[in-house]
């Protein structure tokens, strides 16, 4: 077994792990976490500064962000990833109204972001993340190949169960710059 092999299989154990706990949390319970969370990153002052702001429409696995995305709506343009191919294809938020299922049954915005001005921070889910501020997905690499291409604060969002000891790192994931659960902030 190559050292590939024994990460990746290190990374199923992790998702099967999480997932099971994940099971545990109520609606309820996520919705208060993750009030909790984002409490936390509107105080940041990269948060106050940041005019645009990538997020993610919430699965129900993830820490629920569509409450917040509503509220941030009305003072920052608030932008949510696509799926298109084997990448992201960044869309502006402008209501619900204007989202359509899209890649794996994620509600998305109709309208493509046009880059005029970056992308200030990034709000990014997890499967798992550990003190060191590594991040574990899904495991298609979405997430990592988008943050390669672009300069801005990522922030890994997740709830407490979610923060683990250590993650096995590949040499294609990126670290987070932060990492917010309910408990705490790891800078």
């Amino acid at each position: 077994m190559t050292i590939f092999d024994n990460t990746k299989e290190q990374k199923k154990e992790i998702r099967n792990r999480i997932r099971e706990l994940m099971r545990q949390i109520s609606d309820t319970q996520k919705e208060k976490q993750a009030e909790s969370v984002f409490l936390k990153i509107e105080i940041l002052s990269a948060f106050v500064q940041a005019k645009n702001i990538l997020l993610y429409w919430s699965l129900p696995d993830e820490l629920p962000t569509h409450t917040v995305v509503e509220k941030w709506a009305t003072d920052k343009q608030i932008l949510l990833p696509s799926v298109k191919g084997e990448n992201f294809v960044i869309k502006k938020y402008s209501g619900l109204h204007a989202l359509k299922k899209g890649a794996f049954g994620i509600e998305e915005p109709l309208e493509i972001f046009d880059w005029h001005s970056p992308i200030e921070l990034v709000i990014v889910p997890g499967v798992a993340f550990d003190k060191n501020k590594n991040r574990l997905g899904r495991g298609k690499g979405y997430y990592d190949r988008f943050l390669k291409s672009i300069d801005a604060l990522k922030i890994g969002v997740g709830f407490d169960c979610q923060l683990i000891e250590k993650i096995p790192v590949g040499k294609f994931d990126v670290p987070m710059n932060k990492v917010v659960v309910p408990s705490l902030i790891i800078d």
